[in-house]
């Protein structure tokens, strides 16, 4: 009975052995081929916003910590901030930038050539990537949103940017 006891705890000690002898996961499931990784949601359309105070305003609602999306509506007047796709709170937006430079190279006819080389390369990805079963690869845009504390008027200053567009939009505080 001591023998047995002894061996198996020499067996698993680091230096002896530093993998398990049985392989960690049973069942022949592999890592990643569950329906959980295969089947979930892509990534926003939004960036997303980390809150992590508790936001109260004049009526007693409150935007709870959390993770949240911030959207610009299409009049660019409003910032929309949603959490799995149901808008919390309308935020006005007090100013809009666009970047006029990024604008104007899209418009360039030496840029849009690359770009229609880009797009040919692509299709030519995706295609192989769809007889194996894999997502398509998407063009990637830059997204970011922040939120901060500004003492001196007692509100939330919000920062929303995608793609050229960038608009700042405000929170009061009570």
């Amino acid at each position: 009975m001591l023998e047995g006891i002894y061996t198996e705890t020499v067996l698993m000690h680091s230096e002896v052995r530093p993998r398990p002898i049985e392989p960690q996961s049973t069942g022949g499931v592999i890592l990643g081929s569950q329906s959980i990784y295969r089947y979930s949601l892509r990534d926003s359309d939004y960036p997303v916003l980390i809150i992590v105070d508790k936001i109260m305003d004049e009526e007693g609602d409150m935007i709870l910590p959390g993770h949240y999306e911030l959207a610009l509506s299409d009049e660019r007047d409003f910032l929309i901030l949603m959490q799995t796709k149901n808008p919390i709170a309308i935020i006005p937006v007090f100013k809009v930038e666009e970047d006029k430079e990024a604008f104007n190279q899209n418009n360039d006819k030496e840029y849009q050539k690359i770009l229609e080389k880009r797009k040919k390369e692509r299709e030519k990805t995706n295609k192989k990537r769809a007889r194996k079963g894999m997502p398509p690869d998407e063009e990637k845009i830059h997204m970011e949103a922040e939120i901060e504390y500004v003492k001196d008027g007692d509100y939330y200053l919000l920062k929303y940017e995608r793609g050229t567009i960038r608009a700042w939009g405000a929170i009061k505080s009570y």
